[in-house]
């Protein structure tokens, strides 16, 4: 059984900061990549960035240098640090990995509960 948890979310003001963090937990082989995505009321979910342990990170163009992801292989951890924080990045914000269990032959994706994110003075 693989877990995701997600942490971190809270209310903040326009251009704050706040720090998200997903722990992957449970009967973990490998882990092929972590991502943040996220979905706001009435929209659809949209990927937010991804890391690729040594590549490097990938984001949309929305949160180009504001956000940024990092990765903690050993404690198969990714954080998702966001600077600069506006109204429209108000979201619940999810973590997804690709990962293999140790009781199969093949990887699969999971996804996290989602934690609140609100941006509003």
């Amino acid at each position: 059984q693989v877990q995701l948890v997600e942490s971190g979310g809270d209310l903040v003001q326009p251009g704050g900061s706040l720090r998200l963090s997903c722990a992957a937990s449970g009967n973990i082989d490998s882990i092929y990549y972590m991502a943040w995505y996220r979905q706001a009321p009435g929209k659809e979910r949209e990927l937010v960035g991804r890391n690729s342990g040594g590549e490097s990170s990938s984001y949309a163009d929305s949160v180009k240098g504001r956000f940024t992801i990092s990765g903690d292989n050993a404690k198969n951890t990714v954080h998702l640090q966001m600077n600069s924080l506006k109204p429209e990045d108000t979201a619940v914000y999810y973590c997804k990995a690709f990962i293999r269990a140790t009781s199969t032959a093949f990887a699969l994706e999971y996804w996290g509960q989602g934690t609140q994110v609100t941006v509003s003075s």
